[in-house]
């Protein structure tokens, strides 16, 4: 038996693996080293790089989630865990980023932890902070809820038990910050506008992918979900949101994660059969749940400062909103945050 049929779920997906863990290396390797030199435009050429390697990572991470890669989960794992490294969200557990995406299948709901709009009423000088970033195109929300990675084991009894983890993990970033800073300046500064940009291409995808209720209620074991197992809820609150329809390989710049309605549909399907399964899928019957890149760009622009306390996105009439611009979205539903 030959290493790739011991080891990967779809052997013939070898190469489509390989040239993506390749493409991440080399564009954000090669964007960090682009970000050093001397010339802005450069600088430029390598914070576009070294993003667009971290969004193939994180929907790469989205796949070991599914198990989708490795017969074995431990080895599904151990990619997951070493990509969360290149995304930046390692300051939360692998395992539990996994949780909470099964959760959102098994549930058709987007189950929550922490409540980033209950936070700003509370607080209103961040409420301004954030208000006045978002509409400046900075995804102030999702800086929020990344920065809860690193608040959570100190105000969550349920995460006590990884301050220990979160302490290396800042150690090490901390230390890898501090050299980089002494190595290139002007590369650290590139890694800012890699990072925002990397939190916008996530928040735009995820946005439109669902009109799903937004609970906060991931701890509850008691917890009630309406939906739970409705299969023709799930399909109906489900969008595909395509870079492109005419020219599918477009798709590619989020590893076919667009292809949402497809995904739900056979959650283990790997990413480069997805655009094969949504044509299988929708052969007969026109998938119904399409929704154009121009017209979700409509709407996030417009509704970018309505979406950070908008809660009334599940009850909405998406395709119709969309149609008129006026589709609210969801803001701080990353599936790098596990809360």
């Amino acid at each position: 038996m030959s290493l790739a049929r011991r080891y990967l779920k779809d052997p013939s997906g070898l190469w489509y693996d390989i040239v993506a863990l390749s493409y991440i290396a080399l564009s954000y390797f090669g964007g960090w080293w682009l970000m050093s030199q001397a010339h802005w435009a450069l600088n430029l050429a390598g914070s576009l790089a070294c993003a667009h390697g971290m969004v193939i990572a994180a929907y790469l991470i989205h796949d070991c989630a599914h198990n989708s890669l490795f017969r074995q989960v431990e080895h599904n794992a151990r990619l997951g865990r070493a990509l969360n490294w290149i995304t930046g969200a390692c300051y939360g557990r692998y395992e539990d980023l996994r949780y909470k995406h099964m959760r959102h299948h098994v549930d058709n709901a987007d189950p929550l932890i922490f409540d980033y709009r209950a936070a700003l009423r509370r607080h209103p000088w961040l409420a301004r902070g954030v208000v006045a970033l978002e509409w400046a195109y900075v995804p102030a929300v999702e800086l929020l809820m990344h920065a809860m990675l690193l608040g959570a084991p100190f105000v969550y009894r349920s995460k006590r038990d990884q301050r220990g983890y979160l302490l290396r993990v800042v150690l090490v970033r901390g230390a890898l910050f501090a050299a980089l800073w002494w190595w290139s300046p002007r590369a650290l500064a590139g890694y800012a506008l890699a990072y925002l940009l990397l939190l916008t291409v996530l928040r735009f995808m995820d946005s439109y992918q669902h009109s799903y209720d937004i609970l906060f209620n991931l701890e509850d074991p008691a917890a009630l979900f309406p939906h739970k197992g409705d299969r023709d809820y799930e399909e109906h609150h489900t969008y595909s949101n395509f870079l492109s329809s005419r020219w599918p390989w477009l798709n590619l710049m989020v590893l076919n994660f667009s292809y949402h309605n497809a995904h739900h549909a056979r959650p283990i399907e790997p990413w480069y059969r997805l655009p094969a399964l949504h044509r299988e899928l929708y052969a007969e019957t026109p998938c119904t749940q399409e929704i154009g890149l121009r017209e979700q760009w409509v709407s996030f622009h417009r509704n970018r400062l309505a979406r950070i306390y908008g809660d009334g996105y599940a009850e909405a009439d998406v395709r119709r909103a969309m149609r008129q611009g006026d589709a609210l979205g969801a803001n701080g539903v990353n599936f790098l945050t596990a809360f």
